[in-house]
């Protein structure tokens, strides 16, 4: 591992003179400006994705902190999440990926342009997601929410970086590909798959699309994109960035080169075809879900594994952990991804998710994962990688350990909490009294648990301390070190490729990018590729149901406005076939009730109750009621007030091509009848102005209350017309 990584190889070392004896040394330097200027970007985002995610906290204890139509908890939890994994975590990836390749290679990057474009437009990508998030465009479709524009723009930048990656590898002075490398190349190939597939959508305009897929099939693919969006966003690349810093810092070789090698291969395959555990009890075939199960479960061994190299790493150095920040970090980091990794394939237990599942238990499993692993692993690698970028000593050891410590509190703070919440939800859902009925109303469920939403706000803001802690601290290292743009280096050239005598098995693959490049590939697309093509091609998986029809085109409106609002965080589309839930919501869901759902609205949590059987359940006066004022229909909710949509004219002007795009997707509405959707939808419109008019509620036909009303008394209504024995079954 040193002799891999080393960047301070002069001709004066004896032992390293001798190795290149006879070779000439080529001499260059390393780019360090992109890395610091993916190291501020990481930073600036972390604050800023933090304190968005603070807000959020802070909106699910308490309405009032949740200010105009841009900043309700739908909007700033899409812009938390996405700036957690994308801003904060994926700079700290370029960051890590950029310092660390150099060196394993022993060359500078392959473009310095590539480099730059890279930088500048993933920032502005970064920019135009906020704004674009905050003002209401979003696909609903979870850390994939940007509509297509961005899309387009983000798998164009993907590709630079992966241009610059390779083209370094390509061009490196080190035939032995390191482990690090690995998985870099994995984590290039992956995400560039799984955001190509999952963003096939239908413009409708510069901010309208449709997804391709509809119902079962999106909720498959978008589960098979969101779970591996953690495996190959926030997990594969951190572990490549692992395997080089923790080694680094701890002036270690890795463990077990053995180990890594079964590390990296059983987790890019296996990891893959996990992503339906997401969907169990749902109306996916249920071979898809043992699917998900069975190799949830095999995670373990990979992702164990992994982490017991990293922390063995540190064997025979643990004396080092008590006085040095940056180990304490990592080793942290490393512990909670080994309880992410652990928790993760119980909660794919069936009996394990029919009691986590919606509630605030996933919540807490995903951030022991983003605070713990991601988090502390980016902080270690500043503090490791500031100083010496700035030719100095970091300003203070003192300041950093209480970032460590204020931060751990953080952690605990935020988890228990949540945890504590996620059980306390689950078993006051599933409670019912000695005479057969539900024990508690969904409300109750909510108040009940408010006092640990505060409590994991307060954890929230002890974390975010730390962060300012540490920037504090950066700050006054840069101030007192000397910045090197260009850091010297020399090695000598690669040598001609020899045919290996002996040596392992795998070291053949391991000086050969392209061939890795292709095998990672081919081992990453056989789980998807299992599990797509007979759920989209075998009708039998998503039988169909007569009754079902397409939405009208002012519920399609509705719909879309639900979807703007991003309601589908807090209310699931999805009735399991549980007692408590269909005594409480109604029958459970079928495959054929979503054909015409683009996209499904399934959602992955319950901050609110169910709404698949919601048609008809309330008069529309409840319904604009509850809209303008949830405290007035339901005392003590947490849900913000929408009154803009009583103000809001609603805008009809792609109507029209909204109905072309649903026919040409193939949903099944008459020939021209999207000429006569403007009549369509002021008849209907009157009929549900006059309703509320006779419950004394005065309002103008043309208001998006009327269409989101039009929406929610459609949902669930098609099967009621269906004699149940007629039914199918899923």
């Amino acid at each position: 591992m040193e002799n891999q990584t080393s960047n301070q190889i002069t001709q004066e070392s004896p032992p390293i003179k001798k190795k290149w004896e006879g070779l000439q040394l080529e001499h260059f330097s390393y780019d360090n400006t992109i890395v610091r200027n993916f190291a501020y970007a990481t930073t600036f985002w972390g604050l800023i994705g933090m304190v968005v995610g603070l807000l959020a906290a802070l909106q699910m204890a308490h309405p009032m902190f949740n200010f105009t139509e841009y900043f309700t908890f739908g909007r700033v939890r899409a812009v938390h999440t996405n700036a957690v994994i994308f801003a904060f975590v994926g700079n700290g990836i370029f960051m890590g990926v950029y310092y660390s390749l150099q060196r394993l290679c022993k060359a500078r990057m392959y473009s310095d342009i590539l480099s730059k474009i890279h930088f500048w437009a993933w920032q502005l990508i970064i920019v135009f997601a906020a704004v674009t998030l905050f003002l209401g465009y979003n696909t609903s479709k979870e850390y994939a929410e940007l509509e297509w524009p961005l899309d387009i723009a983000i798998a164009l930048i993907w590709v630079v970086f992966g241009v610059n990656m390779m083209g370094t590898i390509i061009k490196r002075r080190e035939q032995h590909l390191y482990v690090a490398i690995w998985f870099f190349i994995a984590t290039f190939v992956t995400v560039a798959v799984l955001h190509i597939v999952n963003s096939m959508e239908y413009p409708v305009s510069l901010t309208k699309s449709y997804s391709l897929y509809a119902g079962v099939q999106d909720a498959l693919v978008q589960w098979w994109y969101g779970h591996n969006a953690v495996a190959f966003f926030l997990t594969t690349p951190y572990l490549g960035l692992m395997y080089y810093f923790v080694p680094k810092a701890a002036n270690r070789p890795v463990y077990s080169y053995r180990l890594s090698i079964i590390h990296y291969w059983a987790l890019i395959f296996i990891y893959i075809w996990a992503g339906p555990h997401h969907l169990l009890y749902t109306a996916l075939p249920d071979w898809a879900q043992w699917l998900g199960t069975v190799f949830s479960l095999m995670l373990i061994a990979p992702s164990w594994g992994g982490m017991l190299n990293g922390l063995l790493t540190l064997r025979g150095a643990w004396d080092k952990v008590r006085e040095n920040p940056v180990l304490k970090f990592f080793v942290v980091a490393l512990t909670s991804y080994g309880m992410a990794t652990f928790e993760g394939p119980m909660l794919s237990f069936k009996n394990v998710n029919a009691i986590s599942h919606y509630t605030d238990w996933t919540i807490a499993h995903v951030h022991v994962g983003a605070l713990g692993w991601n988090g502390f692993l980016t902080f270690g690698m500043l503090y490791w990688l500031m100083p010496r970028l700035f030719s100095t000593k970091l300003f203070s050891t003192k300041l950093a350990n209480t970032h460590f410590w204020i931060g751990t509190l953080g952690i605990l703070f935020y988890a228990i909490p949540i945890y504590w919440a996620g059980w306390t939800q689950s078993l006051m859902w599933k409670e019912f009294t000695p005479a057969g009925f539900l024990k508690y109303e969904f409300l109750e469920t909510v108040t009940q648990i408010l006092p640990m939403y505060y409590m994991r706000a307060f954890g929230g803001l002890l974390y975010i301390i730390g962060v300012l802690i540490m920037i504090y601290n950066i700050f006054r290292t840069i101030q007192q070190g000397r910045f090197i743009p260009e850091e010297k280096a020399s090695a000598p050239a690669i040598k001609v490729q020899e045919k290996e005598k002996g040596g392992h098995w795998h070291s053949w693959i391991e000086k050969r990018p392209l061939q890795l490049l292709f095998w990672s590939t081919v081992a990453i697309l056989i789980g998807g590729f299992i599990e797509f093509v007979p759920t989209f091609l075998i009708r039998s998986n998503v039988p169909t149901i007569a009754a079902v029809k397409p939405y009208t085109p002012l519920e399609l409106e509705g719909r879309d406005i639900y979807i703007r609002e991003n309601c589908a965080v807090c209310h699931s589309q999805m009735i399991r076939p549980f007692r408590d839930e269909t005594e409480r919501y109604g029958d459970y869901s079928k495959a054929g009730e979503f054909v015409y759902d683009r996209p499904f609205l399934w959602g992955s949590k319950r901050t609110g109750p169910d709404l698949q059987r919601e048609g008809g359940k309330m008069p529309d006066s409840w319904h604009f009621n509850h809209m303008y004022d949830p405290q007035s229909t339901s005392p003590g909710s947490i849900m913000p007030p929408y009154y803009w949509l009583i103000e809001n004219q609603l805008n009809t002007s792609l109507t029209e091509r909204k109905i072309k795009a649903m026919q040409n997707l193939g949903v099944p509405y008459p020939k021209g009848f999207e000429k006569k959707v403007h009549e369509d939808m002021a008849k209907q419109a009157a009929g549900i102005q006059e309703r509320l008019a006779n419950d004394n509620i005065e309002v103008k036909a043309d208001r998006e209350i009327i269409a989101i009303i039009a929406y929610l008394q459609r949902l669930g209504t098609d099967v009621e017309k269906v004699d149940p024995q007629y039914l199918p079954k899923k």
